[in-house]
């Protein structure tokens, strides 16, 4: 799967995808994360990529000019399957929508900064807003690198143990059950018998017990 991020702070986005299960998954070839810093498709002096906002208002607005020529240069070398803008006004990522896009092949996601950007990208460019949550960041450098890892991890190949995001928070619409390792007793504070019990069977059963009792306690909308 490849992503191809465009933004004005490449280097915001180095960290993130130069560790963990998304190192891993570039070194494997399952993913493919490329950066564009979108200055670079400015045609003015300056390389600024916003101006004012027409009608008036405090804030600067992302130009048109920059983002439409980068997204053109590479839809013309590849065939995308979705433009995402990330947005505090877009859809909430959940578990459902990484799914969905797990399954893509090639994604574009766009980065805004400042008051926002050109409306006009929005409706010409973007098939998709999404936010990952009801406040306002700096910028969507952050919100992309969530997506991308959330996306990511559940490509097939990528963690060692393929059944471990299928048990995840929110796959089946539940929270997860508790978990614990060794040792059994820490000062006191012991593991439940029935985990220790090696009855697979009663193990499910008591996690899912568990899982729909935290479910219900924590996020009843889920339940809906």
């Amino acid at each position: 799967m490849r992503f191809d991020i465009i933004t004005v702070l490449p280097g915001l986005l180095e960290s993130p995808f130069a560790h963990s299960i998304l190192q891993r998954a570039q070194k494997k070839g399952i993913a493919e994360i490329h950066i564009h810093n979108l200055r670079d498709y400015a045609t003015n002096k300056h390389k600024s990529v916003d101006d004012y906002p027409y009608g008036g208002g405090s804030g600067m607005v992302m130009s048109i000019e920059p983002f439409a020529a980068c997204i053109e240069k590479l839809k013309a070398e590849l065939e995308y399957d979705e433009v995402i803008f990330m947005t505090p006004d877009g859809e909430t990522l959940n578990q459902r929508i990484a799914n969905q896009l797990s399954v893509k092949k090639n994604v574009i996601i766009l980065c805004g900064h400042y008051k926002g950007i050109d409306q006009r990208i929005r409706d010409i460019y973007v098939t998709r807003e999404l936010s990952i949550g009801d406040y306002v960041l700096s910028g969507g450098e952050l919100p992309a690198a969530v997506l991308v890892d959330a996306v990511v991890r559940l490509i097939p190949g990528v963690l060692s143990d393929e059944t471990s995001a299928l048990s995840d928070s929110f796959q089946d619409d539940m929270l997860d059950a508790p978990v614990y390792t060794r040792p059994a007793d820490w000062n006191g504070h012991t593991v439940p018998k029935i985990l220790l019990s090696g009855h697979a069977g009663e193990i499910e059963k008591w996690r899912f017990e568990q899982a729909l009792e935290r479910t219900k306690t924590r996020r009843p909308d889920l339940l809906k």
